[in-house]
């Protein structure tokens, strides 16, 4: 079957609610991790079925955890905090999960045994140095080379804590060494620029003494090791990363509204919404909550025909670095230039998104100018498109996949778009609900 997609129609005027979106990733694969390391069963609805996930739950079951896959649900027999039972050098295959191959090797930190751990050609790219620095403080033994998968990982009985300054505002680093110090006798202390804070919430939730204080740009962060803690049920919210495909369709439509019920409005996470706004977006939170730790809410969106550029906080920049690449093209869009700096981060994905982002601008006429890791973007309102493109995803970045179907069904031309597969990492149900809505692709 070929692995891509053809649009050559645009969409307009719907109006539809997507009652259950994808359950988010960051939380489905947390949910997993800390349920191994818990005593008991822990059950979880609505966890992401992607691949990332699924390489999350067949590595714990290589490691002796216990679970099983329902309909509705999933369950995992945890053993306790450093509970694995697994022959030496046994491999795990991370596939393209960099949240799941860093925080694992957290999880791991005090297990006796040597794992090895494997990606996919994208994953195995990318740089590892910044969790196994913190690593190699409280002890643990990593070997590999210029700090890239495959990675072999031996832990230590006796992790010393540690003191740490995460200076790049990366979750995943921060949840590593967290995951580290639950298995640590001691106080561990993590100085760090903001990023997301699943991970924290999640030990609040389970009453883990952990500590925060917060100032304008850092946070201090202090955890005891080595409280226990029982299973414990789940139901994973929306993803805010999936759901911003549709609200960017929505706003570059015409005549057209969507409700997204019941989406995870971590404020670590909703920087595209306040982004949005600022540019004069139509978008509404309703019904909000709060779920074990979690903000949730209904998102309400119509289109937008006068979106405003922006000149986008940096602090904003940690709070949708997954979402630029949906953001830029509504920038494409909008009247004026719209700024953005510091974007480095953007260098380190499942792909080189900066300049993916940069090509795919160009590629639709618009105007871009980049020095460094800053991007000018100059709108252009009346965009409208009639030329074939063809896109090939060589990284197959699930992101770039999904962003170029948005600008198919909302800015013309015929598109060819391959390598429709690399969803199946976050968002399989992607294209289904595209065609829910209206959308006609082949």
């Amino acid at each position: 079957m070929l692995n891509s997609v053809s649009i050559s129609n645009k969409i307009n005027k719907f109006n539809y609610t997507i009652n259950n979106i994808s359950g988010d990733k960051s939380l489905s694969i947390r949910w997993a991790l800390m349920a191994s390391q818990a005593v008991g069963i822990s059950k979880c609805f609505n966890i992401l079925n992607s691949e990332d996930v699924n390489n999350t739950i067949a590595s714990l079951k290589k490691l002796g955890i216990k679970i099983k896959k329902k309909k509705n649900y999933c369950e995992i027999f945890g053993k306790g905090l450093n509970g694995f039972s697994y022959k030496n050098n046994t491999i795990i295959n991370a596939g393209n999960s960099g949240t799941f191959a860093r925080l694992i090797m957290g999880v791991l930190a005090s297990s006796k045994n040597a794992v090895i751990i494997k990606g996919d050609k994208s994953l195995s790219s990318r740089d590892f140095g910044r969790v196994i620095k913190p690593l190699n403080l409280f002890g643990v033994k990593i070997n590999s080379k210029k700090n890239k998968l495959p990675i072999k990982i031996r832990g230590n009985n006796f992790l010393r804590p540690i003191n740490y300054f995460e200076e790049k505002g990366s979750a995943q680093v921060k949840s590593c060494i967290l995951l580290s110090a639950l298995n640590t006798f001691g106080e561990t202390t993590i100085k760090c620029k903001k990023s997301r804070d699943h991970t924290e919430k999640l030990f609040k939730y389970l009453n883990l003494p952990v500590k925060i204080n917060k100032n304008k740009n850092f946070e201090i962060i202090k955890i005891k090791g080595k409280k226990q803690y029982k299973g414990f049920d789940y139901k994973i919210p929306g993803d805010i990363s999936s759901a911003s495909f549709f609200i960017a369709l929505t706003l570059l439509a015409n005549k057209s509204k969507i409700l997204l019920k019941n989406i995870n409005i971590n404020k670590s996470r909703t920087g595209i919404l306040d982004i949005l706004k600022k540019m004069n977006a139509k978008i509404k939170l309703k019904n909000k909550k709060i779920y074990k730790g979690e903000p949730v809410a209904d998102i309400s969106i119509s289109s937008a025909s006068k979106l405003k550029a922006i000149n986008c906080p940096t602090s904003y920049n940690s709070r949708c670095i997954d979402e630029f690449l949906i953001i830029f093209l509504i920038c494409a869009k909008a009247k004026g230039v719209s700024y953005f700096k510091n974007l480095k981060e953007l260098r380190n994905k499942e792909s080189n998104r900066l300049k993916i982002s940069i090509n795919f601008l160009k590629m639709i006429g618009i105007k871009v100018v980049s020095k460094s890791n800053n991007l000018k973007i100059y709108g252009n309102p009346d965009l409208k498109l009639k030329k074939s493109y063809i896109i090939k995803n060589f990284k197959k970045d699930h992101r770039v996949f999904m962003m170029s179907c948005v600008a198919a069904l909302t800015l013309g031309g015929k598109w060819k778009i391959f390598d429709k597969d690399s969803i199946n990492s976050s968002f399989p149900k992607f294209l289904k609900v595209l065609k829910n809505i209206g959308a006609q692709i082949n």
